[in-house]
């Protein structure tokens, strides 16, 4: 498969603050132009950074986007190469935008800015 596959853990519309507190995660397939070409919203039974990440490798996640990821997942992922965007906040489409086009680097925060 070209492009690649990526898992965004999520907390309602936005990328949930830790990976090991999240039950529920977007799986999107990304084609090489930068096109999202599949998306599908996966819900845990409980939320546990085991269970995410026996689905990452089971699922041929290539990358995986979260806020926080403890120190333990995020050795042993980048052990088992998938790529790890940590420490990003903000809600789902401008993450999902920015990182289609290869532009989401850890520590972005993207929510928008309120013009009071």
């Amino acid at each position: 498969m070209s492009g690649h596959r990526v898992l965004i853990a999520l907390r309602g519309n936005e990328v949930a603050w830790r990976f090991d507190k999240t039950a529920e995660a977007l799986v999107c397939d990304i084609d090489d132009a930068g096109t999202v070409v599949s998306r599908s919203e996966i819900i845990f039974a409980r939320n546990s950074g085991e269970d995410l990440c026996e689905y990452v490798l089971a699922h041929g996640i290539d990358t995986v986007v979260a806020g926080a990821v403890e120190e333990e997942y995020y050795h042993y992922l980048r052990w088992k190469r998938v790529d790890v965007i940590d420490n990003v906040a903000g809600e789902l489409d401008p993450v999902l935008e920015r990182l289609a086009r290869g532009r989401l680097s850890s520590g972005d925060i993207l929510f928008p800015q309120g013009g009071a």
